[in-house]
């Protein structure tokens, strides 16, 4: 079985694009099983001490359809206790300069509040944005992907995080 889960939403395809990117990056389906959050169920992060948690910022600040569902319904009788949790987004710095990767922070806070201890944060230099709910102390809670403005940046990015996960998830 793999080692790490990696629960994600995507409603236009790019988070579901770098899910898959990193999952190659992190060494393939052996290692790394994608699960869409649509098709998951509570059940299924206790399969994984290591989790990645990716979800687009979707609207004004909020977070993407299926995860605003399973947020309500389903996150709070999970225990993330002893997991270890990275997380991933796309968005818009430009266009949503207010509200820049805002489903992250909102699902690692609530996850936070459940046991999950953070990991893979992910420096604020070189994005263009006001306000994040996804900065803490000076870094974002997680990798920070911006397809609409910075493309050109995301394979380096993901591999730069991958690396840097590999070593905090011990594989």
């Amino acid at each position: 079985m793999a080692k790490v889960g990696l629960f994600y939403g995507s409603t236009t395809g790019k988070t579901e694009a770098a899910a898959e990117a990193i999952q190659d990056a992190l060494g393939g389906e052996d290692v790394v099983a994608l699960h869409e959050i649509v098709d998951a169920d509570q059940s299924d992060f206790a399969n994984y001490d290591c989790v990645i948690i990716a979800c687009p910022t979707w609207d004004i600040g909020g977070l993407q359809a299926d995860w605003e569902g399973f947020y309500e319904d389903d996150l709070d009788s999970i225990d993330f206790s002893g997991k270890k949790v990275a997380y991933f987004a796309t968005g818009d710095q430009v266009g949503y300069a207010d509200n820049f990767q805002d489903a992250m922070g909102i699902l690692e806070e609530k996850i936070s509040s459940l046991g999950g201890t953070t990991v893979g944060h992910w420096p604020t230099d070189g994005y263009e944005h006001s306000a994040s709910k996804a900065e803490k102390n000076g870094t974002f809670v997680g990798l920070a992907l911006d397809e609409d403005n910075q493309s050109e940046l995301t394979d380096e990015r993901i591999e730069s995080w991958t690396t840097q996960l590999k070593s905090e998830f011990a594989l």
